[in-house]
């Protein structure tokens, strides 16, 4: 089924949402959900990609995720040492050695991710969880408790260092999700949320928290930001003064522009992915 075609689908049925349930799923739907399912994971199909310079959201996509959940009811899912009850199965289930290697990732016990889920080739991931919808760009770490979440969109040579949290759109019901792009490093507990991009070559700090309407404070043009770190941008975790002086409120601080010196600490070690 052609994209347009299988987006005519999937919006038709959002709108009669109410009234689809696990036993009564139409062909024409259940077949157009398993095509967006594969295209998500073979990377063919994307809940946002960048076009002409601009991120656009494919809400229908988004949509498909959604319904998704709707059309799928529980099951047992046996796993190493426990036993998950579930709606959407393993990504990596049913994955043969031939499999792996023909993707061209790592995946280091016991970390996970759901199917409808891009992981790009050279993506190493550590014990860590990525949600369904989202995209993992080549050459990226997903390290150690990172969270990726529902449809996040990660770049190429990105590193998500220890407990770092992107979170994800569908519930709370976001129109965007969040995107982190190529050759951003993020510092380990650091969390960005609510549709946030996040521009390549950035570096963010350890313990950096940006949604929607946190302030990013350029210390270097008094310039703030909502919702996008520019390009290039080094940003560490600040707070900035109320109008009155009487309190502050957290803030991010963009120090400085990525250089040399930044490069050289958060660069990526290639031994790990071969």
């Amino acid at each position: 089924m052609e994209t347009r075609s299988l987006a005519a689908v999937v919006d038709a049925a959002f709108e009669r949402r109410t009234k689809i349930t696990p036993s009564q799923v139409p062909d024409d739907l259940a077949d157009a959900l398993g095509q967006v399912i594969e295209g998500l994971n073979a990377g063919t199909l994307r809940v946002a990609e960048k076009i002409e310079g601009a991120w656009v959201t494919h809400q229908w996509v988004k949509k498909a995720v959604l319904l998704y959940f709707r059309t799928h009811d529980n099951q047992v899912m046996a796993g190493p040492g426990t036993t998950w009850f579930d709606k959407v199965p393993m990504r990596f289930r049913d994955f043969t050695d031939a499999r792996f290697r023909e993707g061209g990732f790592r995946v280091v016990p016991p970390a996970i991710a759901r199917t409808g889920t891009y992981i790009g080739p050279n993506v190493v991931m550590m014990p860590s969880y990525i949600n369904i919808g989202a995209y993992v760009g080549a050459g990226t770490m997903v390290d150690t408790w990172a969270t990726v979440g529902s449809c996040v969109q990660i770049g190429k040579n990105v590193h998500l260092s220890d407990g770092v949290s992107i979170g994800g759109v569908l519930e709370p019901l976001q129109a965007n999700p969040t995107i982190i792009e190529d050759n951003c490093f993020i510092g380990a507990r650091s969390e960005i949320v609510e549709g946030v991009i996040v521009e390549e070559h950035s570096v963010i700090s350890m313990g950096v928290f940006l949604g929607a309407s946190t302030k990013i404070y350029d210390r270097a043009t008094g310039q703030v930001h909502y919702g996008r770190v520019p390009a290039g941008s080094v940003v560490v975790p600040g707070s900035l003064p109320s109008a009155d002086g009487t309190y502050s409120l957290a803030c991010a601080v963009i120090v400085k522009r990525v250089d040399a010196q930044t490069r050289a600490k958060t660069s990526i070690n290639e031994l790990l992915r071969d």
